[in-house]
């Protein structure tokens, strides 16, 4: 059987110049030559440090119908700022390998004491088993001779073949048919050459002055870490495997793998209000559609020489804004008219009332009879709307990636020319759950137990879903147990689009959102942390399910928010909200951005850039300003009393500073309606 492989090589410099890459004909030699012909490498690639261009290309290779055997990188290994290769692939990893990352270990410390400065990582995603290799292109080749004779044994079995049947003939049997025996050195070419202390660094640059982390217990000794629901706290990670992204990355991701908007039919009516339009909308009919008065007054017709003469006229017929049959106007005879009514046939122009004066009434005493005209100076469709004037049929009159607001008047449009079906961008509906069973509703009556916790998340989240235009459906709270939770996910992503979760995405032993989304639900976290403040742990994922009316398989997007209430706001706002404008159509996607001046003096964070919750206030002289709302601990849910606004703080270490003083001018995000000083005069 032959295996398909791919390189993938990690360097900032040989993704600008592929030609100084000496990685891929490196690892390619020892696939021909000591892959004993089993091997077939059918993918290179190279890409730079970067998290999301080597998670992408991993994906592209493991996620898809035919799947990979086996993909080994090369590159960005080692403790240099750039090294991200660990960080990128062990989010990826479903099953980790320890006792391979121990054989090429081994193998490695058998030549430099070096050896030991490497990260390596090696696991299975769905079927495809993944290595992760130094960037020297020596280290790179001794650590896979270390194992290769060992991978299509290992392949086999990743890609579902039976165990039972491959493991019929005992160890000795496999041994004998890998070509390897116990005790025996591994396959490899050490013959007594020294590595660059770069040995598992990218290899491409970079590095120096290196020191050796101090570790009480041996990796293997150590109990292997897994994102499997059901293995239990002693299984769990001890860290986090995910790496923390900044909020602009972050951002990023989202709209790289929001699922484009999806177009649909909806009737004109006051349920069309929220949408934003996918084509563009034509007039159905021509505004006004016939002649009309644009004034109360008198219709008249003008005589063939063209000059109205001034006088007393007999009032023939009466015009009204309303339905009804109107006989032609005839010379010499006027019809009073109301504004907005339709011109009688024959009518040139009309008179304002106010250029009049009553001659007479009918008998009755009800009607006009006569009135005598005072100007002479009338001209031929004074007074007139004419045809079309406003809107002509076939016209545009709103653009596609329009929205209909409120307050623009686009659903008066519409409805004024005819238009009783338009082409919009479906609004994903939002499904909002809780997790914890330390959760009760917040209306529970009674007392709270020792550990309970009044659910204020999800009553908040709703609030936010609904008042941003979307619909949400209330999933409730779900246990922490694995199979309760995946269950509930799963009913929920049958009617949602979009699922937004609470709690759970921390690192306790019941905190199982990850391993669920990951392993039960087969979905991808596109990112799990993120380097601001509050909201660190937000985890960002896609699931695929399948749709049951056409039978394709599409993206759901799970976002799942920290469970302290400040956090859970903040991130909504700047994660979720984006995410739900784009899948609409909206754009811009996400809060407003304004500068506002600060009214005192606010710190920053040390580590992570920080959005502080303010109050934005206009004054009079038309600046925006901020105050703080007071102590911004995560838990803290009274520090969005009265916030309409996030104060986007810089981390201490990336300004150079401590804080921005009182009269500095910073960036905010607006939440809600600005306050004016003057309604507080």
């Amino acid at each position: 059987m032959t295996l398909k492989a791919a390189i993938l090589v990690i360097s900032e410099t040989a993704s600008k110049d592929p030609s100084t890459d000496k990685a891929i004909p490196a690892l390619s030699e020892v696939f021909s030559q000591s892959g004993g012909g089993q091997w077939e490498v059918s993918k290179t690639q190279i890409v730079p440090d970067s998290v999301l261009d080597v998670q992408r290309s991993i994906q592209q290779w493991t996620d898809g119908e035919n799947p990979l055997n086996l993909i080994v990188t090369s590159g960005g290994t080692g403790f240099a700022v750039k090294d991200v290769t660990p960080e990128a692939v062990s989010p990826l990893i479903h099953r980790h390998a320890p006792g391979l990352v121990h054989g090429m270990l081994a193998a490695s410390l058998a030549v430099t004491p070096f050896a030991m400065m490497s990260r390596p990582i090696a696991g299975v995603r769905n079927q495809t088993l993944i290595l992760t290799l130094p960037g020297s292109p020596k280290g790179a080749k001794e650590n896979l001779e270390a194992v290769i004779k060992l991978l299509p044994h290992a392949c086999t079995q990743a890609a579902g073949a039976d165990s039972r049947s491959l493991h019929a003939g005992g160890i000795k049997k496999l041994e004998k048919d890998a070509g390897v025996s116990a005790g025996a050195k591994s396959n490899g070419t050490h013959g007594g050459h020294s590595h660059s202390h770069h040995h598992h660094s990218h290899g491409h640059g970079g590095g120096g002055g290196h020191q050796i982390p101090v570790a009480h217990t041996r990796p293997e000794d150590r109990p292997p870490a897994s994102n499997d629901p059901n293995a239990g706290p002693s299984r769990r990670y001890r860290e986090s495997p995910y790496p923390m992204l900044s909020v602009d990355d972050a951002l990023k991701v989202i709209a790289e793998n929001t699922p484009n908007p999806e177009v649909i039919k909806v009737p004109v009516n006051e349920d069309v209000v929220g949408y934003v339009l996918a084509a563009d909308v034509k007039a159905m009919e021509s505004v006004p559609a016939f002649r009309a008065s644009i004034v109360d007054g008198y219709a008249i017709r003008m005589p063939a020489s063209g000059q109205f003469a001034k006088g007393t006229y007999p009032v023939s017929q009466i015009s009204h804004a309303q339905a009804s049959d109107i006989a032609e106007l005839k010379e010499g005879t006027i019809a009073r008219i109301t504004t907005g009514a339709p011109l009688p046939p024959g009518a040139s122009a009309v008179v304002m009332v106010e250029d009049t004066v009553l001659k007479s009434k009918t008998e009755d005493g009800e009607e006009e009879k006569e009135i005598e005209i005072l100007t002479s100076e009338v001209k031929d469709g004074e007074n007139v709307r004419e045809v079309g004037s406003d809107t002509q049929a076939g016209d545009v009159i709103l653009r596609r990636s329009e929205g209909i607001t409120v307050v623009g008047g686009e659903l008066g449009l519409l409805a004024s020319v005819g238009v009783t079906e338009v082409e919009v961008y479906r609004k994903p509906v939002v499904g909002v759950l809780s997790t914890g069973d330390e959760i009760v509703n917040h209306d529970r009556p009674g007392e709270l137990r020792l550990g309970e916790v009044r659910d204020t998340n999800r009553p908040t989240l709703l609030t936010s879903v609904t008042a941003t235009g979307f619909e949400s459906i209330d999933l409730g709270i779900a246990s922490d147990k694995p199979g309760t939770l995946e269950a509930t996910l799963r009913e929920g992503l049958q009617k949602c689009d979009v699922i937004i979760t609470s709690g759970g995405v921390s690192m306790g032993e019941l905190d199982l959102l990850k391993p669920t989304i990951e392993r039960s639900l087969g979905g991808t976290i596109h990112f799990g942390r993120v380097s601001m403040k509050p909201g660190k742990p937000t985890t960002f994922a896609t699931v695929p399910i399948k749709n049951s009316a056409s039978g394709n398989r599409l993206d759901k997007v799970v976002f799942s928010l920290p469970g302290n209430p400040a956090s859970a706001v903040v991130t909504f706002n700047l994660f979720v909200l984006p995410s739900l404008h784009k899948a609409s159509g909206i754009t811009p996607a996400g809060l407003p951005k304004v500068m506002v001046m600060l009214e005192g003096d606010v710190k920053f964070d040390n580590a992570r850039a920080e959005y502080h919750r303010c109050i934005v206030v206009a004054k009079r002289d038309g600046r925006l300003y901020a105050s703080s709302t007071g102590g911004q601990r995560s838990s803290r849910i009274g520090s969005f009393k009265g916030a309409n606004g996030l104060l986007c703080l810089p981390a201490a270490k990336d300004s150079g500073r401590q804080k921005a003083g009182k009269g500095e001018t910073v960036e905010a995000l607006i939440m809600g309606k600005i306050l004016n000083e003057l309604d507080f005069a």
